[in-house]
């Protein structure tokens, strides 16, 4: 008779214990673990007769593969496509992520509408019924003859059911609620959405169907299972923004058929995910005018730059030590910015409160996001107003020097085409751009100093 045992399964990395641990040894992550049954059966030995045979007949040469471009099919959402690398590609799997009520099953009814002009999608669903799913499509204006509803959470007939009807495209609804009989644990335990998401994958390629799953996240924002379940599948979408405002940001975390530094902006309208097609202009609507603290910065986005404003309010403090507080910005790269500003430039910070936010929910992690963020700083502290058509981009040092970054041309091109007329670069990406190439001022600083001598 087969024999279980339990073990205790760390959520963030997957390590593995005999005994439940209040910290992991492995990632350090606290009351991580849970519990998993391990079903153990005896292994008959294998004779002479069971003797496993190897693989040789199966192996082929690199050039006996063929080398013809990967088969997609287009969305019919330009930001999605953008963030997939051009479309779904056949075969694949997409793990789709975000905060509850953010749009994932949103946006996957709508590619409906457009995918089921040509082909045929089964959609499961293992959270709604399909009564509720047919509103929703209603709501959203989604009437395509070639979509199928299936409300089922058995991950095995789901595969099966793959299979035998042969789908051009599946979508499952989500990962968190398929279970496997012949696994004891609940749905939604590390071991189901571990070996569910394994079962999908192999469909997908073994069918050639491309699966696109939805994954539920935890609290600290991380999709909810085991880390595992990220490497098995092709491609992780995140949904990034906050479920009360109506911008949304779709971004790649991992990609195999494209890049993962692209992104997807829409907006959240009564009949679902509208793409904004002009983000710049879209996170710079409604700058204040005539007040300190504020400057526009430039990113890079994948092969796209985007404009997006930063303020910072500095404000004494009525506390012992003073807060600091970044919303939309590396949290220990404004420390570090600070400590910079006082040591090179005399700035002292010591008794005030400093608030910094990037408007419109965006997030910069590029080091081109330091320079805009030290000019609003500068500006808030001294109460000087910076120019409302001038554009700052640029790494800083310790040393209170500006570096350069890479991109300044395309940087420099969408700033002039946003209607600014003064550019602040580093003086280094200076010498490769011809400035009468463009109708904007550039002005090339090569340190600290040189850039707050601006704001007048």
């Amino acid at each position: 008779m087969a024999k279980s045992r339990y073990v205790y399964v760390c959520n963030q990395c997957g390590y593995e214990s005999s005994k439940w641990n209040g910290k992991c040894p492995s990632c350090g992550a606290w009351n991580s673990f849970e519990e998993e049954t391990l079903d153990s059966s005896p292994v008959a030995k294998r004779g002479a007769s069971q003797s496993v045979h190897g693989l040789s007949d199966n192996i082929l040469e690199l050039e006996d593969i063929g080398a013809d471009t990967d088969i997609r099919y287009d969305t019919g959402i330009g930001e999605l496509n953008r963030v997939l690398g051009g479309g779904l590609v056949k075969g694949s799997l997409v793990l789709l992520g975000g905060e509850p009520g953010i749009g994932k099953s949103t946006i996957l009814l709508q590619i409906c509408q457009y995918l089921g002009k040509e082909h045929s999608i089964l959609y499961v669903s293992g959270e709604e019924s399909a009564r509720q799913i047919k509103l929703r499509a209603q709501r959203l204006g989604v009437d395509s003859e070639n979509l199928y509803l299936l409300t089922a959470t058995d991950a095995e007939a789901i595969a099966a059911t793959i299979t035998e009807s042969a789908p051009d495209i599946a979508i499952i609804d989500s990962i968190q609620t398929m279970s496997i009989n012949g696994i004891s644990s609940s749905p939604g335990s590390l071991t189901q959405v571990r070996e569910c998401t394994n079962l999908f994958m192999h469909t997908a390629k073994d069918q050639e169907i491309p699966v696109l799953i939805v994954g539920h996240v935890n609290k600290d924002g991380a999709i909810a299972g085991p880390k595992v379940m990220e490497h098995i599948v092709d491609a992780v979408l995140y949904f990034e923004g906050e479920r009360h405002q109506s911008y949304r940001i779709l971004r790649a975390v991992k990609n195999r058929f494209g890049s993962t530094n692209e992104i997807g902006v829409f907006e959240m309208l009564d009949k679902g995910l509208a793409e904004v097609a002009n983000p710049s202009q879209m996170l710079l609507a409604g700058r204040p005018h005539n007040v300190s603290g504020t400057c526009v910065a430039c990113v890079i986005e994948g092969t796209r730059p985007i404009l997006a404003e930063v303020q910072a309010l500095a404000s004494k403090t009525s506390y012992a030590a003073p807060r600091r507080m970044a919303t939309g910005f590396d949290f220990n790269r404004l420390n570090i910015i600070i400590a910079v500003l006082e040591k090179r430039l005399g700035v002292f910070m010591g008794t005030l409160d400093v608030y910094l936010n990037i408007v419109g929910g965006f997030r910069l992690d590029e080091p081109a996001g330091d320079l805009p963020v030290a000019m609003a700083l500068y500006s808030g502290i001294m109460d000087k107003q910076i120019d409302e058509e001038l554009i700052a981009f640029g790494e800083i040092g310790l040393g209170g020097e500006i570096r350069s970054v890479s991109h300044a041309a395309q940087r420099i091109r969408e700033a002039e085409r946003m209607g600014f007329r003064r550019c602040v670069i580093p003086r280094q990406s200076a010498s490769s751009i011809d400035p009468k190439d463009y109708s904007i001022e550039i002005i090339p600083v090569s340190t600290l100093k040189q850039a707050f001598s601006l704001i007048k």
